[in-house]
């Protein structure tokens, strides 16, 4: 790879001459807003630098729940996801119905502010417009994807999200 050498060093360079710029206020903040989302400070900083805006909405399937039928999920992950201050959009895997999910997951005391049923193998075309459907409403680049499959991890190149975290990092 030629040029290999010299991206890596200025990107050091710019990264390290970014760094001091940020006031402590800001970086207080900062690592406050990421405690909010349930996101590790470094991964926050990390998809805020490269969106350039802040996260506002999390998108996840039942999947990354592992909600595989009606009354099933993982507590503790619903729990931890109930507390993020974020919007909540939800993509319902088959064989759960929209409605079963979200009256599930109300009775288990988390509010969700979209769902649809999940995309699954389409058409690039269809599958954005299915991405954008979930997102509606949130500029694309400040919703991050809590991803459980390959499957889903498509969604972030064709819906354009912020970015994707596998679920067992986000609630590790």
């Amino acid at each position: 790879m030629v040029g290999h050498a010299f991206r890596t060093l200025a990107w050091t360079k710019a990264r390290k001459a970014l760094m001091p710029t940020l006031p402590v206020e800001v970086v207080r903040l900062r690592v406050k807003r990421a405690g909010e989302l349930g996101l590790d400070y470094r991964t926050y900083a990390g998809i805020r630098a490269t969106t350039g805006h802040d996260v506002i909405a999390l998108l996840f399937s039942t999947n990354a729940l592992r909600m595989l039928r009606e009354g099933q999920g993982d507590p503790e992950r619903i729990a931890r996801l109930a507390q993020a201050q974020a919007g909540r959009a939800l993509a319902v895997a088959p064989p759960l119905k929209v409605e079963g999910a979200l009256r599930d997951l109300s009775g288990r005391g988390m509010r969700v502010d979209r769902a649809t049923p999940a995309p699954g193998l389409m058409p690039w075309p269809e599958l954005r417009l299915r991405v954008d459907a979930l997102r509606q409403g949130w500029p694309a680049d400040r919703v991050l994807l809590i991803a459980e499959t390959m499957t889903e991890r498509e969604w972030v190149t064709a819906g354009r999200l912020a970015g994707h975290l596998p679920a067992d990092r986000y609630f590790a």
